[in-house]
């Protein structure tokens, strides 16, 4: 799981600076289990999806969805955090949630 603060979320609540494709990712609504048998997809549980839907499938735990321009500004906003450490430029959590509930 990504974390992000609550500034850098867009109004689905995935963070905004994930490319279109990963943040669809993070939206799905439902998960159904499959394998794979004789080269083909099996889902193996029941759907109420209607005849004829097309899905889109992605492998278990395929590692992530970041695009290059994605995985540099995870980098960024890593190395960023870990300077603010460092720096002892934090902030105590009970007055972030505290502030977050006041609006």
């Amino acid at each position: 799981m990504i974390a992000a603060p609550v500034s850098s979320l867009g109004a689905d609540g995935t963070p905004r600076n994930l490319s279109r494709s990963a943040r669809r990712c993070y939206r799905g609504a439902m998960t159904l289990k499959g394998r794979v048998k004789a080269g083909r997809l099996v889902v193996d549980e029941p759907t109420d999806l209607p005849e004829g839907t097309e899905i889109e499938l992605l492998p278990l735990d395929p590692g992530d969805w970041l695009d290059a321009a994605d995985r540099a500004a995870l980098h960024d906003a890593l190395r960023a955090s870990d300077e603010d450490v460092k720096s002892g430029r934090l902030v105590d959590a009970d007055a972030i949630l505290s502030e977050l509930r006041s609006r």
